[in-house]
């Protein structure tokens, strides 16, 4: 009684944290075939990009089509796609090719199992011959010139004679005057230098005997 017990514990803790992984694990994004541009109704001329999506968590392969609205007849524009678009360039569609007129278009999204999912759309008018609506320009008016007449020049007439213009005198430089040489510092400082060094040498002359007559 007690094994089986443990061996019902064991079995369901194990089944509990697969059930558990299996929970946590993302769930597959669904199959999607969108065309975003160009919608139903819209004019189309030249080369148009057709931006969709087209995209199955077990995909394949993807084929936008195009038919003359009301008929069966479709045609593969460009070729066959094995590779998934989100939000993106599905395929380029040369229109110059097919007469103006109303056609449909049509995305479909194959997987592994050879099942698929489509979406059309309606109304979509081929008109290449039609000319390009070009905006009218918008006239400028041209401005008024304003002629403003010239200024009369005035003349006045001097009533004293000019005067003269007055020489500047023109200063000499003063000249430094020669000091004296009676003072001769450099002579000065060099003899008191010269004395100094002398009254040194003797008061170590005196300091010598000095000391010679103390040691004998």
């Amino acid at each position: 009684m007690r094994k089986t017990l443990v061996c019902s514990l064991v079995i369901c803790t194990a089944l509990t944290w697969a059930w558990t992984t299996i929970a946590a694990e993302p769930l597959p994004q669904g199959a999607q075939a969108t065309i975003n541009s160009p919608g139903d109704n819209a004019v189309v001329r030249g080369t148009v990009p057709i931006v969709g999506t087209a995209i199955d968590p077990a995909f394949w392969k993807y084929e936008v089509y195009y038919a003359a609205e009301g008929t069966e007849q479709w045609t593969l524009i460009g070729s066959v796609h094995e590779t998934q678009v989100a939000d993106g360039l599905l395929e380029t569609w040369e229109t110059i090719i097919v007469s103006d007129g109303s056609y449909s278009l049509r995305l479909r999204v194959v997987n592994q199992t050879g099942n698929y999912q489509e979406v059309l759309v309606h109304g979509i008018l081929v008109a290449n011959a039609a000319p390009t609506d070009t905006p009218e320009p918008t006239r400028t008016p041209t401005p008024t010139a304003t002629i403003t007449p010239a200024a009369t020049p005035t003349f006045i007439i001097p009533t004293s004679p000019l005067a003269q213009p007055t020489a500047t005198p023109t200063l000499a430089r003063p000249t430094r005057s020669a000091l004296p040489d009676v003072l001769d510092v450099n002579a000065w400082r060099q003899s008191l230098c010269l004395g100094a060094q002398l009254m040194a040498v003797v008061l170590i002359a005196i300091a010598a005997i000095f000391v010679l007559r103390r040691l004998y």
